[in-house]
Order: C-alpha cells, then sequence, then structure tokens
C-alpha cells in the first residue's frame, strides 16, 4: 500500500507527463525534414545525457549495483527498452505523416488497454460508476473508430505498446529517473550506430540541416526524458485503473492542437466521441471527490474511536496490576483503530482518483 504522500506525488507526476505529451506533435512537426527513424535514433542517444545528469544532480546511484545483479529485472528492463522504442517510432511517423487524428485516437484507446491490463494481471477493482465511465470512455472510442472508417492499426499499435510498457514498468519497481536511465542505456548502442551509419552515406539531417534542426534533434533528449520520467515515477506509486484514467489528458491536448493549430477536419462524428470521453472524465471526478469526502469522515471516526478506547483502558487500568477494562490481552488502542471503515479510508488519494489494488 502506498503512502498518502506517494500518492499524492505520483497524481502530480501523471498530470505532468500527460500534459507534456500531449504537446509534444508540436515538437515533432519541427522535425518533419528529417525522416523518424533518424529522430528516434536522436531521441535515444540524447536522452542518455540528460538522464545521466539528473542522476548526477540528485546523488542516484546506488540503484544500479543491485541491478546488475538481478538478471529478471535486468531482462524487464530490456523489454521496456523495446516497447517504447516501437512506441516512440510510431508516434513520430504517424505525427509526420499526417496521422495525427489516429495517433490521438490511440491515446484515447490507450487508457482502456491499460485498465483492462490493471484489471486482468494484478487484480485492480473498479467501482461501479468508474465501470460506467470505463464503458462511456469505450462508446467514444467505438464513435470516433467507425468517423475514421477503417482498422486503426497506427491507433491500435499505440495503445497496446504503450499500456505494455506501463504494465512491464510496474514489475521493475525502478522510480522515474533510474528506469528511464536503464532504459535509454540499452538503446543507446544501437542508436549510435545507426546515427554513424546515417552520416557515412550523407543522409544525416543532423549534419546537413543546418545547425537549427541540430539543436532540434539534440533537444530530442530533454522533450523525451522530462515527461517519461514523470511517468516512470507515477507507474510506481499509482494503480495502473488510475493511470488509465489520467492518460485522457494527452489525446485531449493532441485533439486541441489538431482542431486549432493543424486545422485538422473535425466532422460531427469526432465531435460526438470528444464529447464523450469528458463526459467519461466527469463521471471520475465526482466520483473521486466524493469517495475521498466519504474516506475521510471514515478515517476520523476510526481515530474517534480508537481515542476512546484508549481512554478507556487507561480509566480502567491499574498501577502494578494487569488491565482489567475492555481491552483484550495483547491488543492496543490501535487495533482499536483497524476497523473496516478505517481501513476502506486508508486508502487515501489513490482512491480519490481510482480503486486501490
Amino acid at each position: 500500500m502506498q503512502s498518502r504522500s506517494d500518492q499524492r506525488a505520483g497524481l502530480v507526476f501523471g498530470i505532468a507527463a500527460y500534459t507534456m505529451w500531449g504537446l509534444l506533435p508540436l515538437y515533432w512537426h519541427l522535425l518533419d525534414a528529417a525522416s523518424p527513424s533518424e529522430i528516434l535514433a536522436h531521441r535515444m542517444v540524447w536522452s542518455l545525457p540528460v538522464a545521466v545528469v539528473i542522476l548526477a544532480v540528485m546523488r542516484r546511484w546506488a540503484w544500479i549495483r543491485p541491478l546488475l545483479r538481478q538478471p529478471k529485472r535486468l531482462a524487464l528492463v530490456l523489454v521496456c527498452a523495446l516497447v517504447i522504442s516501437t512506441n516512440w517510432f510510431l508516434y513520430i511517423w504517424a505525427v509526420n505523416a499526417g496521422h495525427v487524428l489516429e495517433a490521438s485516437l490511440g491515446y484515447f484507446i490507450n487508457p482502456l488497454v491499460s485498465i483492462a491490463f490493471g484489471v486482468l494481471f494484478l487484480r485492480e477493482r473498479l467501482r461501479p460508476l468508474q465501470w460506467t465511465a470505463v464503458g462511456v470512455g469505450a462508446l467514444a472510442v467505438v464513435v470516433m473508430t467507425v468517423a475514421y472508417g477503417k482498422m486503426p492499426w497506427i491507433a491500435l499499435g499505440l495503445a497496446f505498446s504503450f499500456a505494455t510498457y506501463g504494465l512491464v514498468k510496474k514489475g521493475i519497481k525502478l522510480d522515474g529517473i533510474e528506469g528511464f536511465s536503464a532504459e535509454t542505456t540499452m538503446q543507446l548502442l544501437p542508436a549510435l550506430g545507426f546515427l554513424i551509419y546515417l552520416g557515412a552515406r550523407g543522409e544525416s539531417v543532423f549534419v546537413s540541416g543546418g545547425v537549427g534542426q541540430a539543436l532540434l534533434l539534440a533537444g530530442c533528449g530533454v522533450a523525451t526524458a522530462v515527461p517519461l520520467i514523470c511517468f516512470g515515477a507515477s507507474a510506481v506509486r499509482l494503480p495502473l485503473t488510475v493511470i488509465g484514467m489520467l492518460q485522457y489528458l494527452a489525446p485531449s491536448f493532441q485533439f486541441v492542437l489538431g482542431l486549432t493549430v493543424f486545422h485538422e477536419e473535425m466532422p460531427a462524428e469526432r465531435w460526438a466521441g470528444f464529447g464523450l470521453v469528458w463526459g467519461a472524465l466527469a463521471l471520475l471526478t465526482w466520483d473521486a471527490l466524493r469517495t475521498t469526502r466519504r474516506a475521510r469522515r471514515e478515517l476520523a471516526d476510526a481515530a474517534a474511536r480508537a481515542r476512546e478506547a484508549a481512554a478507556e483502558q487507561a480509566r480502567t487500568a491499574q498501577p502494578g496490576t494487569a488491565s482489567t477494562g475492555t481491552a483484550q490481552p495483547g491488543s492496543t488502542s490501535a487495533d482499536a483503530a483497524r476497523t473496516p471503515a478505517a481501513e476502506s479510508a486508508a486508502a487515501g488519494p489513490a482512491d480519490a482518483t481510482g480503486p486501490t489494488p
């Protein structure tokens, strides 16, 4: 069970990550002179120096030696590196090939896949109103898929690859910066070799595209590292069901960009799907606020009962003899607070945005 402060931090990290990802098409649009494979390689190469600098500032090196001694966790890191590389390439290609709306659809589907993974593999639970919200979200995805007019393989690839990444991250149990550093370390040599190959063939935009393009390609490290580190920090602190709901933020920003910046067409069917998604989010928000208030009341009631039990025990205890009050041998006032209400309330802020695992 995560502490209340950890859950709050996870929520902040998650919101920050998905907001930045929602605005990322603006950055990739500036790099359309480069091929998606070159952009991907630069993301990998420049992300590691950014991660190393952050590790140095924070002095967080102690995790490296234990990780190297655990082959199973290293294998999971490799899986994460492969899956996120697939996700990165597909998303860059989709944006620069004019498929921003389908990429957005992928990140609308993604929360549903994450929720399914959480329920199926991690035994996370949803409250009835949350199931209703998920159903509304699924209806929104169906509406947008029908409006698109064909099987959205780009959207499905993005959704399943990133949901798999989140699931595997839960098994590695590394915080954001540590996990990101481990993954980019495994990506570095293949990516660097590919960039050297492009340079030898004279096909590198980094070399031939001028200072502006070179700086933008180098900036891929920062644009990649910051939101992914935030996501990693969120993934180890929140249930996947909560992560799944937060993921609606990114495609919402992408839809706004598609409408106001890229001027893509928005027929009535797409507007209907978009409205259904925000209806689902409204249901989740109302349910979260209601659950938080109830949990706080139950926690306060449990604490009051614990204080009353402790006071009663103190009144009935005699100096030099065992207590003859209502408390049983071996019990404490803390046991009095261990009631179903207190245990329900102990879920804290995570329960305000989603079910506890």
